[in-house]
């Protein structure tokens, strides 16, 4: 009751200082003495991308796009240096436009595990520029690196089908060799051949065989059969080797050479119309309520000092 009392009797003087408080405040947060900012940003979604670690590909994506070779980027691209007026010849120059970049370019997640990107700059069209820049850094960044990833798997690849082939060449000249040497082609066509004419029957075109021709195939199998039997099943298994490897590299090269964009974007960055920064209409409140409550002190103050004199004076 008591400070309604002293609120009432001095009801004249708090407003006029309120509204002086008011004016001051609208007056000093202008763009006559505050640069105005403006924000921009975008929301994007994580896409053709996978985590490392246990990390989900959200937070994969905050990562790349908290990189230092992003930031450097836009610094160098928009000169943000004498952009942000600063000396270059500061010895805090870079630690106070690394702050500065800090504060007015923010990427964090949303809620919903979709990411935000926000530029706040006292031009809107740079701060749209920027927003833009940065997916377009960060979609170049991924892609160099699923490629330099994929490229090593490419010539681990390489080097492996080089092997394979070299060892599928060398059994094959082996086969040749036994061909040429022995007559040795095909080992279960040729017993067949060899127990027809061991059996004293035709061959396969219904002629009769010839015994010379029937013993040199029975001991060139006996002498030679068992390892040409090796050396096929080798060269069987050496081309399926061969073939899986070839359609991993083919993979793994078409993977090294796409070209993809690694975020889905879902909110477009726009040149805004308001201001960011400063908001006059929150300036003025606060200043209102603490020149209110500052003067209702003082106030109190006043009062008590007159109560305490009185007395004395008494």
């Amino acid at each position: 009751m008591n400070l309604l009392k002293l609120i009432n009797r001095w009801k004249m003087h708090l407003l006029v200082i309120c509204i002086a408080a008011a004016v001051l405040a609208a007056f000093f947060s202008s763009s006559l003495f505050v640069t105005p900012l403006y924000k921009s940003f975008a929301v994007v979604y994580p896409s053709n991308i996978q985590p490392y670690s246990d990390e989900s590909e959200t937070e994969q994506m905050i990562q790349l796009l908290n990189a230092s070779d992003i930031r450097d980027t836009l610094i160098e691209s928009y000169n943000l240096g004498s952009h942000y007026g600063l000396d270059p010849n500061d010895k805090h120059y870079y630690s106070t436009l690394l702050y500065m970049f800090g504060k007015r370019v923010k990427v964090k997640k949303t809620e919903f595990e979709s990411v935000m990107i926000e530029v706040v700059d006292q031009s809107p069209a740079t701060a749209c520029d920027m927003v833009n820049t940065i997916l377009q850094v960060y979609d170049s960044k991924v892609r160099s690196l699923h490629k330099m990833k994929f490229m090593e798997v490419v010539r681990n690849y390489d080097q492996v089908l080089a092997v394979k082939q070299l060892m599928f060449d060398s059994i094959q000249n082996r086969i040749n060799e036994y061909g040429v040497k022995y007559g040795l082609m095909d080992y279960s066509a040729q017993s067949r051949e060899l127990l027809r004419g061991m059996l004293g029957t035709v061959d396969g075109s219904g002629a009769r065989i010839n015994r010379q021709e029937v013993e040199t195939m029975r001991s060139a199998l006996l002498a030679k059969g068992g390892e040409l039997v090796l050396l096929l099943k080798l060269a069987e298994s050496e081309a399926e080797a061969y073939s899986e490897f070839k359609q991993k590299y083919d993979e793994a090269l078409l993977a090294a050479n796409r070209e993809y964009t690694y975020s889905n974007l879902v909110v477009k960055p726009y040149v805004s119309d308001n201001k960011f920064f400063p908001k006059i209409w929150m300036v003025v409140i606060l200043s209102i309520l603490a020149s209110f409550f500052l003067s209702l002190m003082i106030i109190s103050w006043l009062e008590n000092q007159r109560q305490v004199e009185k007395p004395d004076q008494s």
